[in-house]
Protein backbone atom coordinates (compact mmCIF):
# COMPACT_ATOMS: atom_id res chain seq x y z
CA UNK A 1 0.00 0.00 0.00
CA UNK A 2 0.84 3.42 -0.96
CA UNK A 3 1.64 6.34 1.67
CA UNK A 4 -1.07 8.40 -0.04
CA UNK A 5 -3.44 5.49 -0.30
CA UNK A 6 -2.84 4.40 3.52
CA UNK A 7 -3.09 8.46 4.84
CA UNK A 8 -5.62 9.83 2.18
CA UNK A 9 -8.92 8.34 3.76
CA UNK A 10 -8.08 9.88 7.05
CA UNK A 11 -6.99 13.19 4.76
CA UNK A 12 -10.67 13.37 2.98
CA UNK A 13 -12.62 13.10 6.54
CA UNK A 14 -10.92 15.50 7.76
CA UNK A 15 -11.63 17.86 5.08
CA UNK A 16 -15.23 17.03 5.18
CA UNK A 17 -15.72 17.42 9.08
CA UNK A 18 -13.71 21.08 8.22
CA UNK A 19 -16.23 22.24 5.39
CA UNK A 20 -18.64 21.25 7.26
CA UNK A 21 -17.44 23.48 10.48
CA UNK A 22 -16.40 26.19 8.36
CA UNK A 23 -19.97 26.42 6.31
CA UNK A 24 -21.60 26.25 9.51
CA UNK A 25 -23.48 29.48 10.66
CA UNK A 26 -21.13 30.97 13.78
CA UNK A 27 -19.90 34.33 14.41
CA UNK A 28 -16.80 34.32 12.45
CA UNK A 29 -19.11 33.72 9.43
CA UNK A 30 -21.53 36.03 10.63
CA UNK A 31 -19.36 38.75 10.92
CA UNK A 32 -17.66 38.37 8.10
CA UNK A 33 -20.89 38.76 5.81
CA UNK A 34 -21.39 41.51 8.54
CA UNK A 35 -18.61 43.62 7.91
CA UNK A 36 -18.94 43.08 4.17
CA UNK A 37 -22.33 44.62 3.84
CA UNK A 38 -21.58 47.13 6.26
CA UNK A 39 -17.95 48.38 5.50
CA UNK A 40 -17.56 47.09 2.18
CA UNK A 41 -15.50 44.30 0.09
CA UNK A 42 -11.99 44.84 1.84
CA UNK A 43 -12.88 44.97 5.17
CA UNK A 44 -15.05 41.91 5.36
CA UNK A 45 -12.30 40.19 3.34
CA UNK A 46 -9.74 41.38 5.48
CA UNK A 47 -12.02 40.10 8.46
CA UNK A 48 -12.79 36.74 6.85
CA UNK A 49 -8.89 36.25 6.28
CA UNK A 50 -8.09 37.01 10.16
CA UNK A 51 -10.88 33.84 10.11
CA UNK A 52 -8.46 31.99 8.57
CA UNK A 53 -5.32 32.98 10.08
CA UNK A 54 -7.21 32.07 13.70
CA UNK A 55 -8.07 28.39 12.09
CA UNK A 56 -4.82 28.21 10.60
CA UNK A 57 -2.97 29.27 14.38
CA UNK A 58 -5.60 26.43 16.06
CA UNK A 59 -4.81 23.81 13.21
CA UNK A 60 -0.60 24.12 13.81
CA UNK A 61 -0.99 23.97 17.47
CA UNK A 62 -3.65 21.01 17.39
CA UNK A 63 -0.36 19.36 14.88
CA UNK A 64 1.90 20.15 17.53
CA UNK A 65 -0.22 18.66 20.25
CA UNK A 66 -2.72 20.93 21.77
CA UNK A 67 -4.79 17.96 22.38
CA UNK A 68 -2.40 16.68 24.97
CA UNK A 69 -1.92 19.85 26.32
CA UNK A 70 -5.66 19.91 26.87
CA UNK A 71 -6.06 16.31 28.62
CA UNK A 72 -3.40 16.99 31.12
CA UNK A 73 -4.06 20.61 31.74
CA UNK A 74 -8.24 20.84 31.56
CA UNK A 75 -8.05 24.65 33.56
CA UNK A 76 -6.60 25.68 29.97
CA UNK A 77 -10.53 25.05 28.01
CA UNK A 78 -12.29 26.90 30.82
CA UNK A 79 -9.56 29.90 30.26
CA UNK A 80 -10.42 30.11 26.64
CA UNK A 81 -14.10 29.94 27.20
CA UNK A 82 -13.64 32.18 29.72
CA UNK A 83 -12.16 34.30 27.00
CA UNK A 84 -14.17 33.38 24.69
CA UNK A 85 -17.23 34.55 26.06
CA UNK A 86 -16.06 37.95 27.11
CA UNK A 87 -15.08 38.72 23.32
CA UNK A 88 -18.36 37.52 22.06
CA UNK A 89 -20.24 40.16 24.49
CA UNK A 90 -17.87 42.80 23.15
CA UNK A 91 -19.35 42.01 19.49
CA UNK A 92 -22.92 42.06 21.00
CA UNK A 93 -22.83 45.37 22.34
CA UNK A 94 -20.89 46.90 19.30
CA UNK A 95 -23.90 45.46 17.25
CA UNK A 96 -26.98 46.56 19.41
CA UNK A 97 -25.15 50.03 19.82
CA UNK A 98 -25.12 49.45 15.86
CA UNK A 99 -28.84 48.59 15.72
CA UNK A 100 -29.47 52.04 17.91
CA UNK A 101 -27.76 54.44 16.31
CA UNK A 102 -28.85 56.64 13.75
CA UNK A 103 -25.54 56.78 11.72
CA UNK A 104 -26.05 55.22 8.76
CA UNK A 105 -23.05 52.33 8.91
CA UNK A 106 -22.23 52.38 4.64
CA UNK A 107 -21.38 56.41 4.94
CA UNK A 108 -17.48 57.94 5.86
CA UNK A 109 -17.44 58.22 9.29
CA UNK A 110 -14.13 59.00 11.25
CA UNK A 111 -11.97 55.69 12.21
CA UNK A 112 -11.74 54.93 15.74
CA UNK A 113 -11.57 51.52 17.16
CA UNK A 114 -11.07 49.19 14.63
CA UNK A 115 -10.26 51.03 11.36
CA UNK A 116 -8.75 50.21 7.92
CA UNK A 117 -7.77 46.02 7.05
CA UNK A 118 -5.53 45.83 9.28
CA UNK A 119 -7.77 46.47 12.33
CA UNK A 120 -10.47 44.61 10.66
CA UNK A 121 -8.01 41.29 10.03
CA UNK A 122 -6.82 41.88 13.74
CA UNK A 123 -10.75 41.21 14.95
CA UNK A 124 -11.30 38.29 12.58
CA UNK A 125 -7.88 36.63 14.00
CA UNK A 126 -9.33 37.18 17.72
CA UNK A 127 -12.82 35.82 16.91
CA UNK A 128 -11.64 32.57 15.78
CA UNK A 129 -8.67 32.26 18.02
CA UNK A 130 -11.21 32.72 21.08
CA UNK A 131 -13.30 30.10 20.06
CA UNK A 132 -12.97 27.02 21.99
CA UNK A 133 -15.14 25.67 19.12
CA UNK A 134 -12.48 25.75 17.01
CA UNK A 135 -9.85 24.11 19.30
CA UNK A 136 -12.03 21.30 19.80
CA UNK A 137 -13.35 21.08 15.96
CA UNK A 138 -9.37 21.16 14.93
CA UNK A 139 -8.60 19.02 17.85
CA UNK A 140 -11.10 16.59 15.95
CA UNK A 141 -10.16 16.80 12.86
CA UNK A 142 -6.03 16.46 13.05
CA UNK A 143 -6.94 13.22 15.21
CA UNK A 144 -8.75 11.75 12.03
CA UNK A 145 -6.26 13.20 9.68
CA UNK A 146 -3.13 11.92 11.43
CA UNK A 147 -2.05 8.52 12.57
CA UNK A 148 0.74 7.97 14.92
CA UNK A 149 3.77 8.39 13.12
CA UNK A 150 2.43 10.58 10.04
CA UNK A 151 5.44 11.75 8.13
CA UNK A 152 5.75 16.08 7.86
CA UNK A 153 4.04 15.89 3.97
CA UNK A 154 0.47 14.94 5.87
CA UNK A 155 0.41 17.16 8.19
CA UNK A 156 1.39 19.92 5.16
CA UNK A 157 -1.55 18.05 2.56
CA UNK A 158 -3.89 18.19 6.00
CA UNK A 159 -3.36 22.36 6.93
CA UNK A 160 -2.52 23.93 3.42
CA UNK A 161 -6.12 22.15 1.61
CA UNK A 162 -8.53 23.30 4.80
CA UNK A 163 -6.36 26.79 4.57
CA UNK A 164 -6.96 26.63 0.54
CA UNK A 165 -10.59 26.32 1.10
CA UNK A 166 -11.13 28.72 4.48
CA UNK A 167 -9.44 31.15 2.06
CA UNK A 168 -12.12 30.54 -0.94
CA UNK A 169 -15.04 30.09 1.26
CA UNK A 170 -14.43 33.77 3.62
CA UNK A 171 -13.02 35.72 0.62
CA UNK A 172 -16.45 34.69 -1.51
CA UNK A 173 -18.52 35.39 1.43
CA UNK A 174 -17.59 38.64 2.01
CA UNK A 175 -17.64 39.68 -2.05
CA UNK A 176 -20.82 38.32 -2.30
CA UNK A 177 -22.04 40.11 0.79
CA UNK A 178 -20.39 44.04 -0.32
CA UNK A 179 -22.25 43.83 -3.82
CA UNK A 180 -24.60 47.06 -4.20
CA UNK A 181 -27.83 44.88 -3.86
CA UNK A 182 -26.82 43.53 -0.62
CA UNK A 183 -25.73 46.96 0.38
CA UNK A 184 -28.71 47.89 -0.75
CA UNK A 185 -30.58 45.73 1.30
CA UNK A 186 -27.94 46.11 3.96
CA UNK A 187 -29.45 49.55 4.50
CA UNK A 188 -32.77 48.82 4.45
CA UNK A 189 -32.58 46.16 7.14
CA UNK A 190 -29.69 47.08 8.79
CA UNK A 191 -30.95 47.88 12.50
CA UNK A 192 -32.81 44.15 12.38
CA UNK A 193 -29.44 42.68 11.16
CA UNK A 194 -27.48 44.24 13.71
CA UNK A 195 -29.74 43.09 16.31
CA UNK A 196 -30.44 39.58 15.40
CA UNK A 197 -25.95 39.21 14.94
CA UNK A 198 -26.10 41.10 18.66
CA UNK A 199 -29.07 38.09 19.67
CA UNK A 200 -26.78 35.15 18.38
CA UNK A 201 -23.27 36.49 19.89
CA UNK A 202 -25.30 36.62 23.20
CA UNK A 203 -26.50 33.02 22.48
CA UNK A 204 -22.74 32.50 21.56
CA UNK A 205 -21.73 33.39 24.88
CA UNK A 206 -24.21 31.53 26.84
CA UNK A 207 -23.63 28.60 25.58
CA UNK A 208 -20.05 28.71 26.07
CA UNK A 209 -20.86 29.56 29.53
CA UNK A 210 -22.92 26.44 29.97
CA UNK A 211 -21.18 24.51 27.57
Amino acid sequence: MTPLAYYGPGILIAYATFILATISPGPALLSTMGTAMGSGRKAGVALGLGVVCGSFTWGMLAALGLSSVLASWPGALDIIRIAGCLYLLFLAFKAFRSATSRHDPLAPAPAKGISGPGGHFLRGWGIHLTNPKAILAWIAIISLGLKPGAPVWVVAILLGGTMAFAILFYTSAAIAFSTPVMVRLYSRAQRGINAVLGLFFVFAAIRLVIG
